[in-house]
């Protein structure tokens, strides 16, 4: 293995990215993230010190007349390798058309959903994706320009859930210099160049900006502020796991019978006196656990909406109740705080 490979490998062993007998499923485009990433991996596997299985799944998202090319590409760099290919053929254009949403929008679900459904089939472990730093500080300035908070500052997780990213921590110079070293031209997606749509903007307009003018070690600025808050944001996750478990009352994620004299629908109860007494950092982050644990997701769940649960629950007078999206609903009653899911 070359040093790229190698740090690859101590990515994965630090991180506990990868275990033995796993299968991985890589997300591949064919551009230079992915085609590294599927390369150093296969390199890592044929030296059993690791002992998983690789799988790729590519999208041909239709948009591009080179699509066909980069499909063709990656199917004959897995033969190549004797690595089982999975292809989806759509066409974005039209489905966020029908639809009505943004094709950035409309490729990342099309993108995540074809990992699930062939994760599924053939009983993934991991789900590897290519982001490397330059990505990582790209969602960081995204996520500020939206409006975030500590959250939106930790960047990329390396590992969430089933999702790993091996290539969180290299350069795009190292992964260029990489594929060069192994004689590999990966295929290039013209439309990266392209200013229509935010994240190039930030890639080809900001980024280098703020590069020239103020700061030319900008990324690696960001990914050290990403490390910091991450290391701030899961002691703040422990505190609020902890104080969660001191205001729980009762927790009915997936109910048999009847709870708060409504349907059969999963419901989580604190006690309210103890969550007013909280600070207010921690009862914002105790709302958001909370339907995390209903729903798997915070999605749907605004700063306004966090704020109006709380002045609810500080203005203890009578039965209240808000609904904060059409699958929410936050009661108060006989002091206590239930909340549960509408569907």
């Amino acid at each position: 293995m070359n040093n790229f490979e190698e740090e690859i490998l101590i990515t994965i062993k630090n991180n506990n990215l990868i275990q033995d007998g796993e299968k991985v499923l890589l997300g591949v485009s064919g551009g230079p993230d992915s085609i590294a990433m599927l390369s150093a991996l296969y390199e890592i596997q044929k030296e059993r010190i690791i002992d998983f299985n690789i799988y790729v799944a590519h999208i041909n998202h239709g948009i591009r007349e080179n699509a066909k090319v980069d499909e063709k590409f990656v199917k004959e760099f897995c033969k190549e390798r004797n690595i089982e290919c999975f292809v989806l053929n759509t066409n974005i254009k039209e489905i966020a058309k029908e639809n009505k949403r943004g094709l950035e929008e409309t490729g990342r679900e099309i993108r995540y959903k074809f990992f699930e459904e062939i994760g599924n089939e053939i009983s993934a472990n991991k789900i590897a994706i290519a982001h490397n730093k330059k990505d990582n500080a790209e969602t960081i300035i995204m996520n500020i320009l939206r409006g975030t908070g500590i959250s939106g500052l930790c960047g990329m997780e390396i590992i969430q859930n089933k999702y790993i990213r091996p290539l969180l921590f290299e350069t795009r110079e190292k992964i260029e210099e990489y594929l060069k070293n192994k004689n590999i031209e990966p295929r290039i997606d013209e439309t990266n160049f392209e200013n229509e749509y935010t994240r190039n903007k930030i890639r080809n307009i900001v980024l280098p900006y703020i590069q020239k003018e103020f700061n030319p070690n900008f990324i690696d600025t960001l990914n050290r502020l990403s490390s910091i808050v991450k290391e701030e944001n899961n002691y703040l996750k422990k505190i609020t796991e902890q104080a969660y478990k001191d205001i729980l009352v009762e927790e009915n994620l997936k109910p048999e019978k009847d709870v708060y004299k409504s349907k059969d629908l999963p419901t989580i109860i604190l006690d309210l006196k103890k969550f007013c007494s909280l600070d207010r950092v921690i009862q914002k982050r105790i709302i958001l656990y909370a339907i995390n644990k209903l729903f798997g997701s915070t999605k749907g769940i605004e700063k306004i909406h966090i704020e109006d649960i709380i002045k609810l629950c500080n203005r203890n007078i009578g039965n209240k109740y808000l609904t904060p999206n059409k699958n929410t609903k936050v009661v108060i009653k006989n002091k206590k705080i239930y909340i549960f899911a509408k569907k």
